[in-house]
């Protein structure tokens, strides 16, 4: 039987597993996207999400995002929140091994007339001075020391250090260094792995971005012009990278732990070793939650460092610094956490861990923790497209709470690495695009054509899926005219 037969359909952009669907289901699962999407989604996902439903503690829904993919343990785009004082558990499958792998979007006052003459003067530095691909390392160098403090404090810590503006800080989540964080949880192996990755993109689809915001693309011009979309063609940078090689570790070491005292200790049977868990307030669950938030911080960190390298190389070329270019942050959203928050659960306020796995937090206007801007019209939300077809700005809304204030991240895979680089050549790829506007610089060819727009879901109809759900809403569509692939 197709999987579709088995859905409720609960609205145009929501669909449900029941309980009765798999033994062990404690809660539906709930995936959004439109019947296209839903028609066209891998049905490994429907394991997947279903799966989820049976972890200890969750409450409410599993869920899945319009951009829902195969993934390790949870779906991409994969969300359950999990009830903290009613046995609920923190799992690594839940979150990642990309820990706060996320997004940055930062604007200039520029006009695309105006760097249309420099586009590849500009990615070419850009590609030097923020290293790209597997085992890149940065220009910071760092004692293990050095970089333990930086696992535990984050942003602030580059901020102190003069890797940016002391605004910076206000504009990413948990004002860049989330609490609790604690370098005596995290392995040696993992600061190996590490310490030399500051300011680094990594690999897969990891990007550094460059892009406009057409006037023919504003949907929404009052809130466009809230989060600084001020003039017609404006240039903005967009980037999207996480922990690299050191968030890999910590989520490698904690499944590790998991499986040894999962079942043997607290008596949690699961249906997918990958979603290998542990009570949140058992001492294992809350040495892992100490190390992923190090692991957040050290991702805030990375991306600090390549906003001032960004920042350094536009005021080389354009000969401005970047304070008379207007180079002031959006906003910096993360994906792959686990984060507790207070939600309304059945009319009652209660305390959760949501995890969200390649989903973006998308909290409402009026909510705690979002910026003082941006109190009145609802988190930013930055969702990267495929490098061929442009991304977009969105905002949180006050439906969100269906979802617990999460939307999707990005475009969602379509096809495997491995099948991308048997449809696309990445040389013919890049030129396809230079003739198109878009100057692109890879690590490698292969890399470039696993990364190719057809490998994606069509980003235009999943930011409509969201939008309909009534989970985000669009302001803004950005598309690019320079790309720096891993």
């Amino acid at each position: 039987m197709a999987m579709i037969e088995i859905l409720q359909r609960i609205s145009d952009t929501i669909w449900e597993i029941p309980v009765s669907y798999k033994q062990g289901m404690r809660v539906p699962a709930r995936i959004y996207g439109t019947e296209k999407i839903i028609q066209e989604l891998d049905e490994a996902v429907y394991d997947q999400v279903t799966n989820v439903a049976t972890l200890p503690g969750i409450t409410k829904y599993a869920l899945c995002m319009p951009d829902g993919h195969f993934g390790y343990g949870f779906p991409i785009g994969g969300v359950a929140a999990m009830d903290v004082e009613q046995g609920g558990v923190i799992s690594p499958g839940g979150i990642g091994f990309d820990i706060n792998c996320g997004m940055r979007l930062v604007v200039t006052n520029l006009t695309y007339d105006e760097v249309k003459p420099h586009i590849k003067k500009l990615v070419d530095r850009l590609y030097e001075r923020v290293p790209a691909g597997v085992g890149s390392t940065g220009f910071v160098k760092l004692s293990r020391h050095e970089f333990r403090k930086v696992v535990e404090e984050g942003a602030q810590w580059c901020i102190r250090n003069g890797y940016g503006w002391e605004e910076d800080l206000q504009l990413i989540e948990e004002n860049g260094c989330i609490a609790g964080a604690d370098s005596a949880k995290i392995s040696e192996k993992a600061i190996d792995r590490g310490v030399n990755q500051i300011g680094t993109l990594g690999s897969g689809n990891h990007y550094l971005e460059i892009q406009i915001a057409r006037p023919e693309n504003i949907f929404d011009r009052e809130l466009a012009k809230s989060l600084g979309i001020t003039i017609p063609n404006q240039v903005v940078v967009m980037f999207h990278c996480g922990s690299r090689g050191f968030g890999h570790q910590v989520a490698t070491d904690y499944l590790q732990i998991f499986l040894k005292v999962m079942e043997s200790k607290y008596g949690i049977k699961i249906l997918d070793r990958e979603l290998a868990c542990a009570p949140f307030h058992s001492p294992e669950g809350q040495a892992y939650f100490a190390a992923m938030k190090c692991g957040i911080n050290m991702s805030f960190a990375n991306r600090q460092v390549i906003l001032h390298r960004i920042r350094e190389v536009f005021s080389e070329i354009l000969k401005k610094s970047p304070e008379d270019l207007d180079m002031h942050m959006v906003y910096d959203v993360a994906h792959n956490t686990a984060k507790l928050e207070r939600h309304i659960v059945d009319g009652k306020e209660r305390s959760l861990l949501v995890h969200r796995k390649g989903a973006t937090r998308a909290f409402a206007p009026g909510m705690e923790d979002l910026p003082k801007q941006y109190k009145n019209i609802g988190q930013p939300i930055i969702i990267g497209g495929s490098m061929e077809t442009g991304s977009y700005l969105l905002v949180g809304v006050n439906s969100g709470e269906q979802t617990f204030f999460s939307t999707a991240h990005g475009s969602g895979r379509t096809m495997s690495r491995a099948k991308a680089r048997k449809i696309y050549r990445g040389d013919k790829l890049q030129k396809e695009m230079e003739s198109r506007g878009i100057y692109v610089r890879s690590t490698s060819y292969s890399g470039l054509a696993e990364e190719a727009g057809g490998a994606y879901k069509n980003i235009d109809d999943v930011i409509e899926a969201a939008e309909l759900a009534g989970i985000s809403k669009r302001v803004v569509k950005l598309t690019p005219i320079g790309n720096i692939k891993g």
